[in-house]
This record gives structure tokens, C-alpha cells and sequence, in this order.
């Protein structure tokens, strides 16, 4: 009976352990100050914040002075320029989210993103309506020759250092993961403009979009950690935990990979 007993209790101590791993999984994002180690003595070591699974960090590998991004996967992919994707990369699992677009019904290519960002996005629209804000989805999935084409004409407009403060090199738009979505309203005839930032509904995203797991990507008054200018329209995908904690802390995704702790 006393063998049984220390089975049974072994059964569910595993299957604890397996539930437990489970949770980890789908979310591993957490803001514990500790965490445990089997290698530390007393089987835990002190953290100063936040702690994330090393798999969302960027696995870079360096080609000719460029790093590229072998895991643009990645929920949290840090797209900037000093992190670039690959230039084959599109996501395997794009889908119209089903939000109102600028354009219409037009089955273009911009209309796409990530299946777990478009959900994301329609429970976005859809509160936003709740509260009589009425927003347009305007460009989300650019692929790297789409970008390329963009970032030529400019450069042959404004030339190449004008170009790369307005318009994302090949390779370092946040667009080609298929997360972000550009949101523009008829208060600024759906343009994307600085001005949005200033309206009801880019003062309404500002405050609310990092519920369902989105940021304003590049803010005012970080252009020197983002190196792109204020863009009070581009909201990235990120999931609810990591938004909600760079909201909290006013970060954007690059002070975020400062600031945690990798496990």
C-alpha cells in the first residue's frame, strides 16, 4: 500500500511538471523576479525584472556586415536596422483579417498579416467600435522585393540619406513580418500623417492597442533608440504580455530586449 501511494503521488507530481511546461509554453513571457536553475544551490537565482525564453531573443547570423535574423518566426523578432530578415522570407500563415480597410475590398497584397496578429487586430477593431472609434486598416504584409521597390523610387526622389530615415531598407521593414498593421482614420483622410497621432482615434490606439498585444512601434520622443521617425499610425503585434509590460515601462521593443532577462 505504501508503494502505491509514493506512485500515485510520483504520477502526479509529473503530470504537474507536464501541465506546468505546457502553460510555460504558450506563455513565456513572465515578470517573476526569480526564477529556478538547477544548477544554483538553493535552486533559484534573483532577477532585477522581467525574464523571457531565449528563443525569442534574435538568432543572428553575420553575413558581409549584415546580421541576419535565422529565426524571423518569431513573435518578438526584433526588426530594426541593425537586425534584418532574410530576403526569401514570407510568413506561412498569412490571413485577411476581417477589419475595415482603406482600400476597400481590394485583395491586395497589404491586407494580410500573421493569423495570430489578424485576430488580434479584429478584437482591436472591435472594441474600438464599441467606443465609437472608427478606425481603417491601411498596410499590413509588405514582401522584401514590394519593400525594395518602395525604398528605390524614394531614394531616387529624395536620395539615399533621406530615404533611410522615411523608408525601411530591404530586409528591415517590421512589415515583412507580417505583425504590423498601419491604422489611419478619416480625420486625416486616411492618410498616414503625424497629425494622426493628435486625433481621437490615434490618441484612443496610443492608449488602448496595447491590450490586445500591440505597441506603437516608433513614438515620439524615441527616434534616437529607434532611428526612425514618430509614426503615431504603425502598430506591431508582440503579444498581450510583452505589450502590456513595454506600455507599463514606456518602452519600445529595443529598450525591451535591454531591459529582460533571457532564460
Amino acid at each position: 500500500m505504501k508503494k502505491l501511494t509514493i506512485l500515485l503521488c510520483s504520477v502526479i507530481f509529473l503530470a504537474s511538471c507536464s501541465q506546468i511546461e505546457s502553460i510555460l509554453k504558450k506563455n513565456p513571457f513572465t515578470e517573476d523576479k526569480e526564477v529556478e536553475t538547477s544548477d544554483n544551490p538553493n535552486n533559484q537565482r534573483a532577477v532585477n525584472g522581467p525574464v523571457l525564453e531565449a528563443a525569442y531573443f534574435n538568432q543572428v547570423q553575420e553575413t558581409s556586415g549584415k546580421k541576419e535574423i535565422m529565426n524571423p518566426e518569431n513573435i518578438l523578432a526584433l526588426v530594426n536596422k541593425e537586425f534584418s530578415l532574410p530576403g526569401e522570407y514570407r510568413p506561412n500563415d498569412l490571413v485577411r483579417p476581417n477589419v475595415p480597410f482603406s482600400f476597400g475590398e481590394s485583395d491586395a497584397e497589404k491586407s494580410l498579416m500573421r493569423k495570430e496578429a489578424a485576430k488580434a487586430l479584429e478584437k482591436l477593431f472591435a472594441q474600438a467600435k464599441k467606443e465609437n472609434i472608427e478606425i481603417f486598416a491601411v498596410s499590413g504584409y509588405r514582401s522584401y522585393i514590394r519593400q525594395k521597390t518602395l525604398f528605390d523610387v524614394e531614394v531616387a526622389n529624395s536620395g539615399l540619406e533621406k530615404a533611410e530615415q522615411v523608408v525601411a531598407v530591404p530586409g528591415q521593414s517590421e512589415h515583412q513580418t507580417g505583425l504590423t498593421m498601419d491604422i489611419a482614420s478619416r480625420a486625416t483622410n486616411l492618410e498616414l500623417t503625424e497629425a494622426f497621432g493628435e486625433t481621437k482615434e490615434g490618441k484612443w490606439l496610443a492608449e488602448n492597442a496595447h491590450k490586445f498585444g500591440f505597441i506603437l512601434r516608433y513614438p515620439k520622443g524615441k527616434e534616437h533608440i529607434t532611428n526612425y521617425q514618430y509614426e503615431p499610425w504603425h502598430f506591431r503585434y508582440v503579444g498581450t504580455e510583452a505589450a502590456k509590460t513595454m506600455y507599463k515601462n514606456d518602452w519600445t521593443l529595443e529598450e525591451f530586449f535591454q531591459e529582460v532577462e533571457k532564460i
